[in-house]
Parts: C-alpha cells; sequence; structure tokens
C-alpha cells in the first residue's frame, strides 16, 4: 500500500506577518521534497515562527550540541581537566568522514581540543571519546535537572551506524532506503531513527536550549561562553549561513546528517544587536548522499526567519 500524502505543516508565529513566513518556509521545503521542523525565535523579544516545532527528530550531530554543554560545565566546575590527554585509536573508535574518526593511527588529544573537533568539523570519534568521559545517561540526566524538555540524549555516535550496519550490512544504499521506507511508516528498521530510542529532539527544545546558552541561563556562564565560542568555528557554511555571510552578522551553529536527515540548529547574530536561534530538522526522499538544494533550502529559511524577527 503506498503512503498517503504527508500531513500540512502545523505553523506557528506571534502574528500575521511571521505566520505568512513560516508558510512560506513550509512551501519553499515541500517544493524540493523536505519535510520536517523548523523554528526561528529572537533570543531577546521571544518572537518567533516555524511549522511542526514540537515533533521530536533523530538528532544525529546536532547531539553533539549538549553532551558538549555538560562536558564544558564540568570543566567549569572543576570536575573534568580540559588539558587531560586521551588516546583515540582508529581501530576501535567511531565512524565518520572527518577528524581523528578519518585518522589512521593512533593521537593523543587533549579533552578541550575534543570538544573543538566534535563542534568545528564534527568529529564523531572525539564526540564518543567525549561521551566515554561523559555518559550519554549523564548527559540526558543533566539535561533534565535543568529543565532542557524536549531533548534526549540516549547513545554514542558510532551507535547510529552500528544500527544501520545492523539492519543493512556493509550497503549504505540500502540503509537509506530502510530509512525512507520506515519514516513514512513508523516502524523503523534502524533504531537510532526511531525519535523513541534515539538521541532525538523538538525544534522548540532545541532553541530553548540555545536561547539559554546565548542568555547565560542554563549551565555556568563560562560553560555557555565556550560553547558559543566553539559553534562559532564551525567550518560548515552550507546551511544555516548559506545565505547570511556577511561581515555584519555571525552565524554559531551545528550540522547533524545521517542518511535522509540534514539538520542544523544555531544562532545568527547582527552588529545592530538582533540575535535570533534556529533549528532546522529535515527528513526527505531523496535517494543521495548529495543534496545541495536541501541544504539551500535550509539556507534560504534561515535568511526569511532573521530578516523577519530582527529590529
Amino acid at each position: 500500500m503506498s503512503a498517503g500524502p504527508a500531513p500540512r505543516p502545523v505553523c506557528v508565529a506571534d502574528d500575521a506577518d511571521l505566520f505568512d513566513v513560516a508558510e512560506t518556509i513550509a512551501a519553499e521545503w515541500a517544493a524540493v521534497g523536505v519535510r520536517g521542523a523548523f523554528l526561528a525565535r529572537h533570543v531577546d523579544t521571544g518572537e518567533q515562527l516555524g511549522f511542526d516545532v514540537d515533533a521530536s527528530v533523530p538528532l544525529a550531530s546536532v547531539a553533539k550540541v549538549p553532551l558538549a554543554l555538560v562536558a564544558l560545565d564540568r570543566i567549569a566546575a572543576g570536575e573534568l581537566d580540559a588539558a587531560r590527554p586521551v588516546v583515540v585509536d582508529p581501530a576501535t573508535s567511531s565512524v565518520g568522514p572527518t577528524g581523528l574518526a578519518a585518522f589512521r593511527h593512533p593521537a593523543t588529544v587533549a579533552v578541550g581540543d575534543l570538544l573543538l573537533s566534535m563542534l568545528t568539523v564534527s568529529d564523531n570519534a572525539a564526540a564518543d571519546a567525549v561521551f566515554d568521559l561523559v555518559p550519554a545517561a549523564e548527559v540526558d540526566a543533566r539535561l533534565r535537572a535543568w529543565g532542557c524538555a524536549g531533548i534526549r540524549v540516549r547513545h554514542r555516535l558510532n551507535r547510529m551506524y552500528e544500527c544501520a550496519a545492523g539492519a543493512a550490512g556493509n550497503d549504505f544504499s540500502l540503509a537509506l532506503e530502510l530509512a525512507i521506507r520506515d519514516d513514512r511508516s513508523g516502524q523503523h528498521s534502524i533504531e537510532t531513527l526511531d525519535p523513541a530510542h534515539a538521541n532525538a529532539g523538538t525544534a522548540t527544545g532545541l532553541v530553548d536550549l540555545l536561547q539559554r546558552v546565548w542568555r547565560d541561563d542554563v549551565a555556568r556562564p563560562d560553560a555557555c561562553a565556550q560553547l558559543r565560542r566553539l559553534m562559532g568555528r564551525q567550518l560548515f557554511r552550507h546551511r544555516l549561513a548559506s545565505e547570511l555571510q556577511a561581515d555584519t552578522l555571525r552565524v554559531s551553529g551545528k550540522t547533524g546528517t545521517f542518511l535522509h536527515l540534514r539538520h542544523e540548529i544555531g544562532v545568527v547574530e547582527s552588529e545592530a544587536g538582533d540575535r535570533v536561534a534556529m533549528a532546522a530538522l529535515t527528513r526527505s526522499d531523496r535517494r543521495a548522499n548529495l543534496a545541495p538544494d536541501i541544504d539551500l533550502a535550509i539556507g534560504a529559511a534561515a535568511r526569511r526567519a532573521f530578516e523577519a524577527l530582527r529590529r
């Protein structure tokens, strides 16, 4: 039986003009075959626009943001030494195309530099080395203690690849086919694509977290400041930042990509003082590893939202 049409996105906004922007973004995503959730909120005024903002979605590498915040809070509290050396062996480390995950030989790296690598180049091996020091259960519990609703951290990054291999062997194309099929049916062959078992979050939960980080309203202030600094050094500029490249703007973000998922969360800041937190969480039926038009649709959404919300 073929799947029926996707349900119409439920838009939210603080006034009619912002609602129109949310509907425009949703229509532009649908035109390139994208489903998902989007939320943009002015950090200081609280005005916002978006759609499907409370849908829980597997986060892929976006989960590195709450992991980093908890690790940085432990560093700020003196419970973890940023200079502590950690040996990462490629023979036993996590899968990934960047950073230590792409190394061929063992390397010794300080905890602070693991955090740098996992946030700037989305290094899975670095992230899982941090998870070895700050387990997923601890990250999840700390989020609960901080009152961060809408985000769950349940597993290391390599668990995504282990579950994909368990369902599809070494055939990444088959894993992508399964992800697309299961997303429509709600029956997940790959456990870490099931929001009930994955590192998962809602657009609302993620934007809430960013807003609190940018206002020093969660964790210790030094941890928030360090997370802002590291997210500001992310090298990937093909999603949220793609249409916001200007000397007067700063985009701090973290991408997440796995099979049919293409995400980014971040904050856009202007010289005039506007700060807009965003979460773009997308899924597609595209049977391709590269989808630059989807990345650009995320960038167009970020530009539209920022222009609508800036004062």
